[in-house]
């Protein structure tokens, strides 16, 4: 089956779901650091890694990304069939997406960035700081936490309150390089460009032309994200006093740390970046209304 849709549109609706799928998990793309000579940690080690910093659970919520496949291509999950949900399911699988983040972490994580993340988090701070993530990530009802958040935030600047600058170095320390928005638009080409090679959109473009187009969408895109992530921020932490979220922000600041948050924030995107590529051509398969 095909669909033509105008670009514009499209990518406008690709910016708003992925953003809203990027900020939920909670971390934004960096450059991964160089690979070089170092102890590598074993699998078992990596497990215990993922529990300790919460990773695991932040992973899993990438599979929320799988819903805003349709509204990226102009379509709803019903135009795709009882297929739909059964397809998503086996792309954005648990147990896949955990083998892929092994695979990754197995070839890249050192023994002293994993001992430096694992200090922090395993400590009585670090500990809260995984609970109160975990319970956003998992969290179904995302419009609820935005209204919530937008509300804190909006408290905060009505009382002139310290904590909204905390909460802005925070986030930051957790994008340090601001590659956030470079993470989602390579998303977006890569499931745009294979959705058009498997022939679910017509695209006259090539990508080179689209990535112009999402440049000039880049600085609306970037404030966009940048007031997301502040209220998810302001919602995930409410219960952290200001001297906790200080804490923390220093933390994320240390070099071992950013180290962390670049290896697995590019580890994160490549997965939702290929397990795109994968769901658009499954949905090629799916007439609307296919029965499995």
């Amino acid at each position: 089956m095909r669909y033509s849709k105008a670009l514009s549109p499209l990518f406008q609706g690709a910016s708003r779901v992925l953003s809203a799928v990027v900020l939920s998990v909670g971390l934004s793309l960096g450059a991964a650091p160089p690979v070089a000579a170092f102890e590598h940690v074993s699998r078992d080690g990596i497990e215990t890694f993922l529990d300790v910093t919460g990773f695991d659970v932040a992973l899993d919520s990438v599979a929320q990304a799988a819903d805003s496949a349709p509204g990226m291509l102009g379509l709803d999950p019903t135009d795709l069939g009882p297929a739909w949900t059964l397809t998503t399911r086996e792309v954005f699988a648990p147990e896949r997406l955990h083998g892929m983040a092994l695979e990754f972490l197995e070839a890249t994580l050192s023994a002293e960035q994993a001992k430096h993340a694992q200090d922090f988090y395993g400590s009585e701070l670090g500990r809260k700081l995984v609970e109160l993530e975990n319970a956003s990530h998992v969290m179904e009802d995302d419009e609820a936490k935005s209204a919530e958040g937008e509300e804190l935030v909006a408290e905060m600047v009505r009382d002139g309150s310290p904590r909204l600058q905390i909460l802005k170095r925070m986030n930051k320390a957790i994008d340090a390089s601001g590659s956030s928005v470079t993470a989602m638009q390579e998303v977006q080409m890569r499931f745009l460009l294979a959705a058009s090679a498997a022939g679910l959109i017509d695209l006259d473009l090539d990508a080179d032309m689209l990535a112009d187009m999402q440049k000039a969408q880049e600085g609306e895109m970037r404030r966009s994200m940048q007031t997301s992530a502040l209220a998810n921020a302001a919602y995930t932490y409410r219960e952290l006093s200001d001297a906790e979220l200080e804490q923390y922000a220093e933390a994320l600041e240390q070099p071992l740390m950013q180290e962390v948050y670049a290896l697995l924030n590019a580890i994160q995107f490549e997965i939702m970046a290929n397990r795109f590529e994968v769901l658009a051509g499954r949905m090629s398969d799916m007439a609307p209304g296919q029965d499995i």
